[in-house]
């Protein structure tokens, strides 16, 4: 939420129309032995919060400060939360009942991004609507992506809404694009049942959402993937980590455990764009996640395909470990260059259209430090559940000028987004950017 708390709706049985929230607190208070002190540190739940049911349904931050809940199992609908006099209820949405199949559904966890135009994307099974959740009116529909086949639950592929680069278009329209990797062949969740596991899709779609007649551009991933995670890094670039190779999501559906993490380069030529990374010992397959930290490393963790947690007997155990993935800037050969950055400090405020300045150091011997060398990127923290980075932004913001401080020392100007249809309200990671070299993330709170 904008003020920073953590905001959870529904579940499963009792849950499906809960909300919780959870409000951040002191950390020192929950390090004491003294029980008392912590008293503050839980969450607050609400029983009858939602109007409707919410089992794997998607929430997205709104520009008005208020989350929009779109679908989730049985649920061809959304509303809002907090409520309000205009918005008490629940909403019909069409398209959700279009992209359902009767037998799979196919259409949860539907992929929900906040355009710059303040209508929302909305992806499920294989086919994307540019929707005005205001007026309840369908502003676009989009191609079906190429192939047929689904892409949301439980075919479970990933998207992301990539790089939103407000420096190259300033006081312009700003570019919004949709990535969307891996999924499964249609049939291929019925066949698993029956124990035949089908190779999940190798491909992505890759469409301008604001473009006047939008059309897919596919690509080819080094393998095939369904239940991977899409992370948008510092750098602008996007990690697809965990999965499967074939099978679909759901109990003991998933078979031959993607463990190659792979960054996805957007700012490269079509056939340049996948770099395979060094794997990893775990498999991460049914509920498992991935979201970046502030230090640039992606926490890792989770896995389990089974009702109950199965530590024994099982093909794929249940796995309650967390792992930290390195992209390669974090490489020590890269300190030479790597920025730090000084001020403004973690927690600072910064008002929208605001410019300020950044602080920040680079070591002597790095050389000139020139403008077109730096840039500073705003990351905005998603939830990440089912394969799915919910909220997840990245903005690139527009510098005027970079002067030098001091031996080492610079400082750059960026402007702020200048309104909440580009980036909601609430606490971002800024980062520093250096020859692609990111910085360790301030928190800033956009108002």
């Amino acid at each position: 939420m904008p003020d920073g708390r953590l905001l959870q709706t529904g579940g499963f049985n009792d849950g499906e129309r809960r909300v919780r929230s959870f409000s951040p607190c002191a950390p020192a208070a929950c390090t004491t032995t003294n029980a008392s002190a912590c008293s503050g540190c839980d969450w607050v739940e609400y029983e009858n919060g939602l109007a409707a049911r919410r089992w794997y349904s998607t929430n997205h931050l709104l520009p008005d400060g208020r989350q929009i809940i779109v679908g989730g199992r049985r649920q061809f609908n959304y509303e809002f939360y907090p409520k309000n006099d205009a918005a008490p209820g629940v909403y019909s949405l069409p398209f959700l009942v279009q992209t359902n199949d009767p037998d799979t559904e196919n259409n949860l966890y539907p992929f929900v991004f906040l355009n710059v135009d303040g209508n929302l994307f909305i992806f499920a099974n294989n086919r994307a609507i540019l929707y005005n959740y205001s007026s309840r009116a369908v502003v676009k529909s989009y191609p079906a992506i190429p192939g047929g086949d689904s892409r949301s639950y439980p075919s479970t592929g990933s998207a992301a809404l990539l790089p939103l680069k407000l420096a190259l278009q300033p006081g312009g329209d700003v570019a919004a694009e949709v990535l969307v990797c891996g999924g499964a062949p249609r049939g291929s969740y019925e066949k698993a049942k029956v124990g035949n596991f089908v190779k999940g899709l190798g491909t992505c779609g890759r469409i301008r959402v604001n473009d006047p007649n939008p059309v897919w551009v596919m690509e080819t991933m080094p393998r095939e993937r369904v239940m991977g995670d899409m992370v948008m890094l510092p750098d602008g670039n996007v990690l697809i980590v965990n999965g499967a190779g074939s099978g679909t999501a759901g109990w003991e559906y998933g078979r031959d455990p993607v463990l190659n993490p792979v960054i996805y380069r957007p700012g490269n030529p079509v056939g340049s764009r996948f770099e395979v990374q060094n794997p990893t010992a775990v498999p991460r397959m049914y509920h498992s996640a991935a979201v970046l930290l502030r230090d640039g490393r992606v926490l890792v963790g989770g896995s389990n395909p089974h009702v109950y947690y199965n530590f024994t007997g099982v093909m794929f155990p249940t796995d309650l470990s967390l792992e930290a993935f390195s992209p390669a800037y974090l490489d020590g050969s890269f300190d030479g260059v790597r920025p730090a950055v000084v001020s403004p400090a973690s927690g600072s405020g910064v008002a929208y259209g605001q410019k300020f300045a950044i602080r920040f150091t680079v070591a002597t011997g790095a050389g000139e430090v020139k403008a077109d060398d730096v840039a500073v990127t705003m990351v905005a923290p998603p939830f990440t559940t089912h394969s799915f980075a919910m909220n997840q932004r990245l903005l690139v913001l527009g510098s005027e000028k970079l002067r030098g401080v001091a031996a080492g020392s610079y400082e750059v100007t960026v402007s702020s987004p200048g309104s909440r249809n580009l980036a909601p309200a609430g606490y971002y990671m800024v980062f520093v950017v250096h020859r692609e070299i990111p910085s360790t993330g301030v928190w800033v709170k956009l108002h």
